[in-house]
């Protein structure tokens, strides 16, 4: 059923954004080398590639990786989405009920497929061959959820986005996390100031800040993370989050700054997909059970470190009791500090 009924009222967290099968095809023979200051990747040209293997992954995406997430940690969690009259389609739908996401708000279209990405795996990391269909994007009746969360969606949806805005901003009492994925970063702040302005929550990593605020003419060439969390504070978000990478995350909320270090790896990294989402959704849902900003540091990471072991952005996402495991086993030097 597409829209509100009594099973998904007083929702905790909802998920906006793009579903997708992603295919991860493990490469044997490749190349690695370093141009214009970014790591490239290198195969033969016109030839055969070898391959270990090939993985098909459902129900994922920035958006869906979030609602799983969410659910796990023991949220009342839900999904907006689009996907096609297919079987991959009814894989996702499956896969998010599995995991305890309420489908009910994902419409299903004859005249597009459900989304499906190549992600080419080497060395624990991934380079993903992208296409989203163009849906005809439209906000059902959610009622009034403690959180929505928003992601990566297609090159069409600017104006479902500034719908989205438009209903946050009418209903103050909602708040949205903003986590833009690559096609709402090349639409520019102009184009989703609106969107911006009504976000409670914002997270980026450094080389996406860079890219978001040079077009505003921003001198973000030597600017540090501090500085960085600033301009893009400016922006509207009340609370900005920038990841770095191996060097952890940083938060600003216009009063406190804090950095918070990684959680020491178990074991190498099996494949990095979703490790960005897993500490996004993860932060968010620890303010949505009422955490504070620093407590919700710490929380993130966690859920990073776990995902990293396994292949795709899902498999190791944590329940909350496992998560609080790994929390009360932290080394003594996993907190968060203030920064000037």
């Amino acid at each position: 059923m597409f829209g509100l009924n009594k099973k998904n009222k007083d929702l905790d967290f909802i998920a906006i954004g793009d579903i997708v099968v992603d295919n991860f095809i493990e490469l044997i023979e490749a190349e690695t080398y370093k141009e214009d200051g970014k790591e490239k990747i290198c195969m033969n040209f016109a030839d055969k590639i070898p391959y270990r293997k090939s993985t098909e992954i459902s129900a994922v995406g920035n958006s869906p990786n979030a609602s799983v997430s969410a659910s796990r940690l023991g949220l009342k969690s839900a999904l907006i989405a689009e996907i096609g009259d297919d079987e991959n389609g009814i894989k996702c739908l499956n896969s998010l009920k599995k995991d305890g996401v309420i489908a009910d708000f994902i419409r299903t279209h004859k005249e597009h497929p459900t989304n499906y990405h190549f992600v080419l795996s080497f060395n624990s990391d991934r380079t993903i061959l992208v296409k989203h269909a163009e849906f005809d994007y439209k906000l059902p009746d959610i009622g009034k959820p403690k959180w929505i969360y928003l992601s990566s969606l297609a090159e069409n949806s600017l104006n479902y986005q500034l719908e989205i805005a438009k209903y946050v901003k009418e209903n103050p009492e909602i708040k949205m996390a903003f986590q833009p994925g690559t096609f709402q970063i090349n639409l520019g702040y102009e184009k989703l100031k609106n969107v911006y302005e009504v976000s409670e929550l914002f997270f980026c990593n450094i080389e996406e800040a860079q890219r978001i605020l040079k077009p505003l003419g921003k001198n973000v060439d030597n600017a540090d993370v501090k500085e960085l969390m600033k301009m893009m504070r400016e922006l509207g978000p009340k609370i900005v989050v920038i990841t770095d990478g191996p060097n952890g995350a940083y938060s600003y909320d216009g009063n406190e700054m804090w950095h918070m270090p990684m959680y020491p790896d178990e074991k190498s990294p099996v494949d990095r997909t979703g490790a960005g989402d897993s500490f996004s959704s993860t932060f968010t849902s620890a303010l949505v059970l009422g955490k504070s900003i620093d407590e919700a540091l710490m929380w993130g990471p966690i859920n990073s470190m776990s995902v990293v072991q396994y292949l795709g952005a899902q498999e190791g996402l944590l329940t909350r009791e496992k998560l609080e495991k790994y929390l009360k086993e932290a080394p003594e030097n996993y907190r968060p500090v203030k920064i000037n």
